[in-house]
Order: C-alpha cells, then sequence, then structure tokens
C-alpha cells in the first residue's frame, strides 16, 4: 500500500478552497490501495501533521483553514520528518490553489524535497498562473485569446494618463484582471472609464503585473484534462451557469453563495464541443502541464472559442466542476485520485 501525503492550505488567497479540497481527496481515496496522511501549511508557511479528522468541510458559512498547535513537518533533501522521525511518504497531493500552490514555489519545494507529486512542475504551473505569459504560448499553438494588454505595477504608478489611454481601443466593457491571480480575485468588470483606476488598484492588490483584457459577450465553457496511462484525455466540457445577479463568475459566486453551476454536456453542436476538447489537449500541451487541468473559454454566439486561462490545480472537491466533468465522460471521483496517483508515481 502507497502512503499519500495530501497537502493543503497554503499563504495564498485560496487557502480555504484548498483546505475543502483536501477533505474532498480524503473522503474519496481508495484506502484499499492508498494511505492518507494530512499536511496542513498554514497562512505563515508553517507546515503541519493534521489528524485526519481534522475539520475541512464548509461549516455554517465558514470555510476551513489550517491553523492550531499540531506537530511541526519539517522539509529536508529527500525526506520529510515530524518529531526528528522520518515520515514515509510515496507520493505527495498538493491540492493548493493560486499562489503558492499552482505558480510554480510548491512545486520547487516538492523538487528539493525529492518525493514524487500529482500536477505539473514547477515550470508549466508558473506559465499557466500567469495568465499574461501563458496566452503567448496559446497564442503561438493556433488558439484564439481575447485583445489585451499587460501593465506593471511600476507603469501604473508612473504614467497612469498613458495606460488609460492605451486601453481604449479594447472598449467597454473590459476585465482588469490579477495576472497571476486565482479563483477571479484581483479581478475586476469595468463598464466605465472612471471606475478603470479602481479596478487597477484593486487588482495590483493581489499582483505587480495587470492583465487587461476586452469583454468577451460568450458562454463560458470548462473542459477538464487528465492523464491516464501516460496519455492527456479532455473530457466532455461543461457549460457555466451564473446567477444574473453576479457581473462575473467571481469569488463570492463560486464558492460562497451557490450562485453558479455547470451544465454537462455544454449545450452545443458536436463539432464545437470537439473542438473545445481539441483546443483543451493544445493548450495543456503548449505550456507542458503534467497530471490535470481546467481549461477554460468563451464560445460566442457565431461558434467562435476564446481561451480564457489554465487551471493546474483546479478546484477539487467533490462538487467542483472539473471531477463533475469527468464523473459526466465516465470516470468517477475515486477513480480521478487513482489516475492522478497512479501517474505522479511513474513519472
Amino acid at each position: 500500500m502507497k502512503r499519500v501525503a495530501i497537502l493543503c492550505g497554503g499563504p495564498g488567497s485560496e487557502h480555504e478552497i484548498s483546505c475543502l479540497s483536501a477533505g474532498g481527496v480524503l473522503s474519496a481515496i481508495n484506502r484499499d490501495e492508498y494511505e492518507p496522511i494530512l499536511i496542513g501549511i498554514t497562512r505563515q508557511g508553517e507546515w503541519m501533521a493534521l489528524p485526519l479528522d481534522y475539520p475541512l468541510a464548509l461549516e455554517n458559512g465558514t470555510l476551513p483553514s489550517v491553523s492550531g498547535n499540531y506537530p511541526e513537518v519539517v522539509r529536508g533533501k529527500n525526506e520529510i520528518t515530524v518529531g526528528g522521525a522520518q515520515l514515509a511518504i510515496d507520493v505527495i497531493f498538493p491540492v493548493l490553489h493560486g499562489t503558492y500552490g499552482e505558480d510554480g514555489q510548491l512545486q520547487s519545494d516538492l523538487d528539493q524535497i525529492g518525493i514524487p507529486y500529482v500536477g505539473s512542475g514547477a515550470v508549466a504551473s508558473e506559465t499557466a498562473m500567469d495568465k499574461s505569459e501563458s496566452k503567448t504560448f496559446f497564442s503561438s499553438a493556433g488558439i484564439a485569446i481575447a485583445s489585451g494588454i499587460t501593465v506593471t505595477e511600476s507603469e501604473w504608478k508612473r504614467h497612469p494618463e498613458t495606460v488609460t489611454e492605451s486601453i481604449q481601443p479594447l472598449g467597454l466593457p473590459l476585465f482588469v484582471k490579477a495576472s497571476r491571480g486565482g479563483s477571479s480575485r484581483g479581478t475586476v468588470k469595468v463598464k466605465e472609464i472612471s471606475h478603470f483606476a479602481a479596478a487597477m488598484e484593486e487588482a495590483l492588490s493581489f499582483d505587480s503585473k495587470v492583465l487587461i483584457e476586452s469583454a468577451i459577450n460568450g458562454a463560458e465553457v470548462e473542459c477538464a484534462v487528465l492523464e491516464i496511462d501516460g496519455k492527456a484525455q479532455a473530457s466532455i466540457p461543461g457549460k457555466v451557469w451564473i446567477d444574473p445577479h453576479y457581473e462575473f463568475y467571481d469569488y463570492q459566486a463560486k464558492y460562497l453563495d451557490g450562485a453558479t453551476r455547470i451544465d454537462i454536456p455544454a449545450p452545443f453542436d458536436a463539432a464545437i464541443i470537439e473542438k473545445v476538447r481539441s483546443y483543451a489537449l493544445i493548450a495543456f500541451t503548449a505550456i507542458g502541464a503534467k497530471g490535470l487541468a481546467r481549461v477554460d473559454f468563451f464560445v460566442t454566439d457565431a461558434g467562435e472559442i476564446i481561451i480564457n486561462e489554465i487551471n493546474t490545480m483546479p478546484g477539487f472537491t467533490r462538487t467542483s466542476a472539473y471531477p463533475k466533468m469527468w464523473q459526466a465522460t465516465g470516470i468517477g471521483y475515486s477513480e480521478v485520485i487513482t489516475h492522478l496517483l497512479k501517474s505522479a508515481l511513474v513519472r
């Protein structure tokens, strides 16, 4: 039996979502084949050995987090120790999202430890997390992207008027996004130019680089990618439905208010469905992703498919879009976890 360290929490803004995902993995992992252990990372970056019954669910509207007084987990070269004793681990499942978890930092740390882990490596993770950088890869691979520009914090501080002028060709509405943000945190929809400066400040509070893009009028469509026996496969895509009270698919709508759902299969003809699946695999390969990813697109009324982003460690609760799309494709939640662990162990 293989020992799996499920890693959750972290210093990023998606700390709580990571805890929810870890709870899902812990509940569904095949315990006939894998023995799970739970490692939490506090918001301050401290690693702790948590009990398997640590609360990782939404309770009374409060999201879970990693805190408390638990044994310290010490990382060394080719080993992890607790209380001076080596912790026997065969593979790590890092269900951390966003900053630190998905941007290559954690992957670099895990590479130093030398234990196999689920998901993309440091370079692919960093590329995927940076929306402006990843889109250059997607465009080069032949996938359409939204019109946009990238602005750094220093450029904005020095020349706000010039930046404001430069966005005029993008029209309104537009989106101002923290280039390396996750779960739509640091993303603002701007419908009036008078609100642009405030949107920039909001995005810059999450990252020092901002992507400004034309809004795409189209359906939001997601597709899950999973490596099975060494080959990347794409799920049946789903269409995201958003409560009309929300301007877009933001953090509040995604996680706190039950204001979204995903309709699977997405209600498009077979040609568009197959093109979305094909583009998802192209995007996955373009950045060198491994294990899993969720690729998000817009599909316009004219049938144009425009990529929005790729997530190398998407939300992974039992009710998240990623496992739901695989369920609809014929692969259950527990089986997805098994495929991911097997892929990590043979890499």
